[in-house]
């Protein structure tokens, strides 16, 4: 089957002339612009695809061997010969990440952890904590104004009496300490997880009398969580390395938000919507209102002939725009009340009011019923 890997001269921007000092001086390079704690977080998951891809490719290159291999039978040749393992394994990253700053746990977290760093056997590789979640209610002002909650979160940590070990380990009887069972098979070599040590290469030889060989506790924490301005419910905010406690690093914590609705305003994304209602004097000669925001009233203009479900636009009273920064606008529909329950005073002032009143006073009513009476004659 052909392969689809990219030549690991193409990938490393490297002639194949090209010497050790040149392969590593392209890869220090790459390395540095590539690395995923160096991205946006937007752009992490391309850069891990990258940084493995061009690790591969430099893990091949600077070791004469698996290059000659690799030159004389290309990708599908090599790949028959070498697993990811045997790839990485006794490759030098080590002086060129202590040259950047980098750490050796990147190869931790993309590849499964491949004993790069030191190689001896027994070593336990482990796992990072598991993220948690949390449900985390707000009112309509929190979510306008920000707020910071104080939750408890149960969670795993790694036993303090052992050290997350599970007590005294010994290596692996099974694997020889590697953390994997390896099976020849022709040109290839199949490497699955030894069962007995579940691939971390040791076990528990004496369980740890405090977490009873787990290497882990329960444990209950205070956190406080910063809720910004302007949140609504769907949004979620991570706190990093916030979730349980793992050998290699915690996980995070993510909280769920769920807003409570609002008696009087409604939301469409940052804007704030209000309804207001009005009487039918004051749609038809005007008036000035004190129109209510999350922070007090403003006074708003409304002119004479207002007509319902005219919506005025006031800018920036609305709420804070999490995304975009700024602050959306306040929208406020106005609805014109009919008046209800009449005496017969009120009853007789609209009757004379109606008499005074003709189409000129209601050019919408004169223009439907003209539309009417052109469709009618048809």
């Amino acid at each position: 089957m052909p392969t689809t890997k990219r030549d690991y001269y193409e990938i490393l921007g490297v002639a194949k002339s090209a010497s050790i000092e040149d392969i590593k001086r392209a890869y220090r390079g790459l390395a540095l612009k590539y690395h995923p704690d160096r991205v946006n977080a937007d752009q992490k998951k391309e850069a891990e695809e990258k940084f493995k891809e061009l690790s591969e490719a430099y893990a091949v290159l600077s070791d004469p061997q698996k290059r000659s291999v690799y030159d004389q039978y290309g990708h599908t040749g090599f790949d028959q010969r070498y697993s990811t393992e045997d790839i990485f394994r006794g490759a030098d990253f080590s002086s060129i990440f202590s040259d950047l700053g980098f750490g050796g746990s990147i190869f931790e977290d993309l590849f499964g952890g491949l004993g790069l760093f030191g190689g001896a056997g027994g070593t336990r590789r482990g796992s990072r904590g598991a993220d948690l979640e949390l449900e985390l209610p707000l009112s309509f002002e929190e979510a306008a104004a920000g707020v910071t909650k104080t939750v408890t979160v149960p969670r795993r940590e790694p036993c303090p009496e052992c050290r997350g070990e599970g007590g005294e380990r010994a290596n692996c009887a099974t694997c020889q300490g590697t953390g994997q069972l390896r099976q020849a098979a022709g040109f290839m070599v199949i490497a699955r997880t030894c069962h007995r040590c579940g691939g971390q290469g040791s076990t528990v030889k004496k369980a740890c009398p405090k977490c009873r060989g787990a290497g882990r506790v329960a444990v209950e924490r205070k956190l406080e969580v910063k809720v910004p301005a302007g949140v609504e419910s769907g949004m979620r905010l991570r706190l990093s390395g916030e979730g349980e406690g793992g050998t290699r690093g915690r996980g995070d914590l993510y909280a769920h938000l769920t807003v409570s609705p609002h008696p009087v305003f409604h939301r469409d994304g940052a804007n704030l919507l209000v309804e207001y209602p009005l009487s039918l004097s004051q749609a038809a000669l005007g008036t000035q209102l004190d129109v209510p925001t999350m922070n007090g009233r403003v006074s708003m203009k409304v002119p004479a002939g207002t007509q319902s479900g005219t919506v005025f636009r006031v800018r920036g009273k609305g709420l804070r725009d999490v995304h975009r920064g700024g602050s959306g606008d306040l929208l406020v529909r106005v609805v014109v009340e009919t008046p209800t329950h009449l005496t017969g005073t009120q009853r007789r002032l609209l009757e004379d009011f109606a008499r005074h009143f003709g189409d000129e006073s209601h050019p919408a009513h004169r223009s439907f019923v003209a539309k009417l009476r052109g469709w009618l004659k048809r």
